[in-house]
């Protein structure tokens, strides 16, 4: 188990902000922090990259995998809450906290564009698990409670997928229009911010949609694979 923190010591940190509320634009206000009692005894940094290979029969042996795209970066993490020394409403307080970044904010439901919060850890000088994402899932283990049923201590067990948005047009295959690649949707993903992301234009969102069958342009269900064509490979289709 963790120990308490030191005053000398850096104190980890999560903040909750308000998701963008146009296509490639930072995070808004902050809608919450919650400084961490106990810094994490360990964090687990995931990133992936897609290959992918086309089989020749005429070759002795395997061929080689072409780069598709890299993916977001995902962090995990255990956060320890402890009200045992005050017996007070803190755990419980803290775990409304975490659940605000779960579902949809005020603001971005007035805008007809529901998205949940980004949220983002901050530790000391750390640049690789410091970034904006959204939370994908969160676990809470309430461990010990008070004579009136209070939870007393918890365990919150935390996913943040990364969401930040790259420079448009700047496609990881090759920089240009001509890029195809998959995409797996996260909370808050639509047509048009994926079409600004690939093609610098979210006006273009209908060439995603219409290789994938998709009607909706906002309603994306969270882990679905996308095919994000060449805008070539969609005109080819369309002629004669």
């Amino acid at each position: 188990m963790s120990t308490a923190v030191p005053k000398s010591v850096t104190r980890a940190q999560l903040t909750i902000m308000e998701p963008p509320s146009t296509v490639g634009a930072e995070p808004g206000g902050e809608l919450a922090k919650l400084p961490l009692q106990f810094n994490p005894a360990s964090l687990v940094l995931r990133k992936t990259t897609e290959w992918r290979r086309t089989p020749s029969r005429m070759a002795g042996q395997s061929a080689l995998p072409e780069f598709v795209g890299s993916g977001p970066r995902s962090l995990s993490l255990d956060v320890f809450l402890d009200a045992t020394a005050t017996h007070d409403n803190s755990v419980e307080r803290a775990v409304k906290q975490l659940m605000t970044a779960c579902v949809p904010t005020p603001s971005s439901l007035a805008r007809k564009t529901p998205a949940s919060p980004w949220i983002r850890l901050d530790w000391g000088s750390s640049t690789t698990t410091s970034f904006n994402g959204v939370l994908t899932a969160l676990q809470v283990t309430y461990t010990l409670f008070d004579v009136d049923g209070k939870p007393l201590r918890a365990t919150c067990s935390l996913a943040i997928q990364e969401a930040s948005v790259d420079p448009p047009g700047q496609n990881p295959t090759s920089g240009s229009l001509e890029a195809r690649s998959t995409h797996r949707v996260i909370a808050g993903d639509s047509l048009p911010m994926l079409a600004w992301r690939e093609y610098g234009d979210a006006t273009v969102w209908r060439t995603i949609a219409e290789a994938n069958g998709i009607d909706d342009p906002m309603a994306l269900a969270p882990g679905t694979e996308l095919i994000v064509p060449r805008i070539d490979e969609q005109s080819e289709r369309g002629r004669p």
